[in-house]
């Protein structure tokens, strides 16, 4: 089967919505996909952010992904519908499995493309974009937004929103970044921290609007925390935690999907990526794009910090190859014996 092309399709007892890797601008590339697809199954990995500037008018493959990452969202960035709808049905001919519209986003030089988080105040014109796509794609369309922003944070402004998207664009499904947006003032990071978190706000729209698929974002740090969401939503989408402690990925299909398999280990997904690199290697690409995304796998464990300084400072030297993995592994294995010896 070729790259992009068909879908791999699999039997779960839960929509792949019920658990997600929220789209993170610089991080969630296809070398950041395929090894967390390595350590669940089951999850929704979403895309970087792409504009629909970028699609259309770009001289790269912004649509470029590999069969292994299925199921895969694209998450796009735009406001004409008549664009998102070019790129919705350039990306189902691809083979996505899911498109969603950033209404979430925050930072300048969003606002000033007229998309993300300010897309909130314009809940008609959100509704015409999703209907746009809908029009043209058998796909899912779907909508990550905020509880608010700036003054506009009442939980009538935020149901009046879902409701107009959901009854004029159709769209059936909304992740919930429960914080609202200061799109002035703040930095996307402080966007992310500052503004409180606000889960039984979110916990109430879905109450509200119980024939919506509703998923909870923001502050989400372990599986624990994502069952306890789970009682009252449909879905949790997990971001910087599973980015940065990508080892809570090796549980999810067991604990969230219920899901029987061969328990695996973080040497063994980080063997199990060699084949990968070695393909991309060949490719021209350099190793430290691809073990960039692999350097938080060993967070708590004897030689952590080990395996990240080898990797820092060898895997973006010229020629680096395989054997910087391997000798990074070996960095935590022989902490880990001096460990069990002490």
């Amino acid at each position: 089967m070729s790259e992009n092309q068909n879908p791999k399709t699999h039997a779960m007892p839960f929509s792949a919505q019920r658990f997600s890797v929220a789209p993170m601008l610089d991080w969630t590339d296809r070398h950041c996909r395929y090894f967390h697809r390595l350590m669940t199954g089951q999850a929704l990995l979403y895309t970087e952010m792409v504009t629909t500037g970028a699609i259309i008018h770009g001289k790269g493959d912004y649509l470029g992904f590999g069969d292994a990452e299925h199921p895969v969202a694209l998450q796009l960035g735009g406001s004409h519908p008549a664009d998102l709808a070019q790129c919705a049905k350039l990306a189902e001919e691809r083979g996505y499995d899911e498109i969603n519209l950033n209404v979430g986003c925050p930072s300048d030089r969003v606002q000033n493309g007229m998309f993300g988080a300010c897309l909130m105040a314009q809940a008609s014109l959100v509704a015409d974009c999703i209907k746009a796509m809908r029009d043209v794609v058998s796909i899912p369309v779907t909508v990550k937004t905020r509880i608010g922003i700036d003054e506009q944070d009442s939980y009538e402004f935020l149901c009046d929103f879902v409701q107009q998207v959901a009854e004029n664009g159709g769209c059936e499904t909304f992740i919930i970044h429960a914080r609202k947006a200061w799109l002035s003032g703040l930095s996307p990071k402080e966007n992310r921290e500052i503004p409180p978190l606000d889960h039984p706000r979110v916990y109430q729209l879905k109450k509200d609007f119980p024939h919506l698929t509703m998923a909870i974002n923001g502050g989400i740090k372990t599986l624990e925390e994502a069952k306890t969401h789970l009682k009252y939503m449909d879905g949790v989408m997990v971001g910087r935690e599973a980015y940065q402690n990508p080892g809570m990925l090796l549980d999810v299909d067991h604990e969230l999907f219920g899901i029987d398999a061969p328990p695996r280990t973080a040497p063994d997904i980080i063997r199990a990526m060699y084949p990968y690199i070695e393909m991309e290697l060949t490719k021209g690409t350099y190793l430290g794009h691809i073990t960039r995304h692999i350097l938080g796998i060993f967070q708590s464990v004897p030689g952590a910090r080990q395996w990240r300084r080898h990797l820092s400072e060898n895997a973006h030297k010229p020629g680096a190859g395989i054997d910087v993995v391997e000798q990074a592994l070996q960095r935590v294995t022989q902490a880990q014996r001096a460990l069990i010896q002490a």
